[in-house]
């Protein structure tokens, strides 16, 4: 009990007393009607009013001191408390000299329990426990003396060491209790620390997965860039049956691997919360062009009957993310047309009119393959897995086909269900909710694709460090009619764009002695022939943020590797309008996914 009181302990102590202090006051009532029942109503009713006002008091002068009790309580509580202790210290007092046949007794309990009181909410502060507890020792020592020759003294002071005892035992347990507690506290804050400390780990590791999927997307889709470019080029040459053959191995197997790199780049983008989505006008009928066009080939070619039906209401035009709707559809015909080997593919569009502008899809893809037992309906959706392990060496894939296309579902607000019997086949319903923009359309004009093919004799400057992708870009740009000069790095783009003027520039991000990204900002802030020129960034890289900031450096549009020499030329064909026409096409896009969002 020596030193001076810490704050903590001070604040402990105070917050045991203003957690009870409604308490008090039943104890008063309790203390007054033992009074009353041995000394008299009058005395009774005093003592009562007297403990009453000390007892408001007390409680003003505790909460203004719990404001400031981390700075220590100095000695305003521990007087006023002592102050208000005194007035309790009187009822024994009352008591013992009241003659009455029950006082004597009455105020020996008064005594043990005002002690027990003290003690009981200063447990953690025995020495402010000794000085308010003050009065009742005071009132003992004045019994004490007025029994001083009668035979009851010396039973009377026996009380004091029965009493301290009691004290002592409930000091020390309370103390160790709360010293647990304590020790609970401390490790639990400790385990929080490490909780803390693991998550930031995680944090720092998921980050670094991103990363590192952003330079192995880089590292192989410019690879991926040289080989697909090639076989396009090369497809659209004199070739013998043979070499054609060996060519669609080329291109399916690039296309397949390109699949792969898509599915687990998906399912990292929907782990980390950013998947992105547009909400656009979309026509239903060059949406189910876009959904069945590439499976009817594939379904005949396995000797398959692929069979496509509308029912109910079908709206001509809705708004929603084209894009996501055909991944997930296209991944149902997909299995469905891989895992049967006879029959036929059902793809079922139906339509629920809900309201005027609301309309409830269900797009059904039945097969008449081997069929899914009971048994394997629960890992059906698990991510990398597939219901027959057999599978994946017969045709090939990641088993996240599946997960993605769920998890893609929920996200747009709908959902995948499944009914399956053993030996007869499969069906699998994308049920999802849109809104319609206009139940029939008017007659829509499709891009013309020669027109933007080539034609215009645009003066296009390719930046490119890879050789062959430079190459397969030049032999394009040949075959459409545009004249292409190139250079290898952002330094050799930033001399050719003051020393010429270009009608598109298209640009790599990453190429030795200076990016494509800091190029491209040079050149805007250069003020040449060049600042306004339309400029495509090449991006290696299936990140979002890695196209913002692109965007960002000065950049008009963006295209992922490996090109799609379509895309490629619907862009360029925008970019006939300067750079106010690619801006547009992001801005739109930007604005559909803030409303999605």
């Amino acid at each position: 009990m020596d030193g001076a009181q810490a704050p903590g302990e001070a604040a402990q102590a105070l917050t045991a007393i203003l957690q009870t202090h409604y308490l008090r006051y039943l104890i008063i009532v309790s203390w007054a009607l033992g009074l009353i029942a041995t000394v008299g109503l009058a005395h009774g009713l005093l003592w009562f009013v007297a403990t009453l006002a000390a007892g408001a008091l007390r409680g003003e002068v505790e909460k203004r001191v719990s404001q400031s009790v981390g700075n220590g309580w100095g000695m305003v509580f521990p007087a006023v408390a002592t102050g208000t202790t005194a007035v309790w210290a009187v009822a024994p007092l009352l008591a013992w000299f009241s003659h009455a046949p029950f006082g004597r007794e009455l105020a020996i309990a008064l005594l043990i329990s005002g002690y027990v009181l003290v003690f009981a909410q200063l447990r953690s502060s025995p020495r402010q426990a000794l000085l308010i507890s003050s009065p009742y020792g005071a009132a003992a020592a004045i019994i004490a003396v007025s029994l001083i020759g009668d035979p009851v003294f010396w039973p009377f002071v026996a009380l004091a060491p029965f009493t301290a005892a009691s004290l002592f035992v409930l000091v020390t347990m309370t103390m160790l209790r709360e010293e647990r507690i304590r020790a609970f506290q401390e490790h639990q804050a400790h385990l929080i620390e490490e909780l803390g400390a693991a998550r930031d780990k995680a944090d720092a590791a998921n980050e670094a997965k991103s990363n590192f999927l952003g330079v192995i997307s880089h590292e192989l889709r410019t690879p991926m860039n040289g080989v697909l470019g090639a076989a396009q080029l090369l497809s659209a040459t004199r070739l013998e049956g043979a070499q054609r053959e060996y060519l669609a191995i080329i291109r399916n197997s690039g296309d397949n691997l390109l699949s792969l790199l898509n599915d687990i780049l998906d399912m990292t983008k929907i782990e980390a919360g950013r998947m992105n989505f547009e909400t656009v006008d979309v026509n239903l009928e060059d949406l189910h062009r876009r959904i069945v066009g590439p499976f009817e080939a594939q379904a005949e070619a396995k000797g398959l009957e692929f069979i496509t039906e509308f029912e109910g209401d079908i709206p001509a035009v809705v708004r929603g993310d084209p894009l996501r709707v055909c991944q997930v559809v296209q991944n149902l015909l997909s299995n469905a047309i891989k895992f049967t080997d006879q029959g036929a593919v059902r793809f079922v569009a139906r339509g629920r009119r809900i309201s005027e502008r609301r309309v409830a899809f269900e797009f059904a893809v039945t097969d008449s393959g081997a069929g899914i037992s009971e048994s394997d309906m629960g890992q059906l959706f698990q991510p990398f897995t597939q219901v027959d392990a057999s599978s994946t060496r017969r045709f090939g894939g990641t088993g996240l086909g599946l997960t993605i296309s769920r998890r893609l579902a929920n996200i747009m607000g709908g959902e995948i269900f499944v009914t399956s019997k053993l030996g007869e086949g499969s069906t699998f319903t994308f049920a999802v909710e849109g809104e319609v923009v206009a139940w029939r359309g008017a007659e829509t004009t499709a891009a013309d694709d020669a027109d933007m093919a080539g034609g215009d004799a645009m003066e296009v400057l390719v930046v490119e460090d890879h050789p062959v992708n430079r190459m397969i870009l030049e032999a394009w740009m040949g075959s459409t009619g545009r004249r292409t000069s190139t250079a290898e790095n952002g330094h050799e783009a930033i001399e050719a764009a003051f020393e010429q003027q270009f009608d598109l520039i298209i640009m790599d991000v990453n190429m030795p002695i200076m990016d494509g990204l800091t190029a491209t900002r040079l050149i805007r802030e250069g003020g040449g022939a060049n600042a306004e020129t339309p400029i495509i960034v090449l991006s290696a890289s299936a990140r979002n943020e890695d196209h913002e900031a692109g965007l960002a450096a000065g950049a008009d549009a963006y295209l992922n590797k490996p090109i799609d020499f379509r895309s490629l030329s619907a862009l360029m064909g925008h970019a006939k309008g300067g750079r106010g026409a690619l801006r547009r096409l992001v801005a739109q896009a930007a604005e559909s996914e803030a409303a999605a969002a």
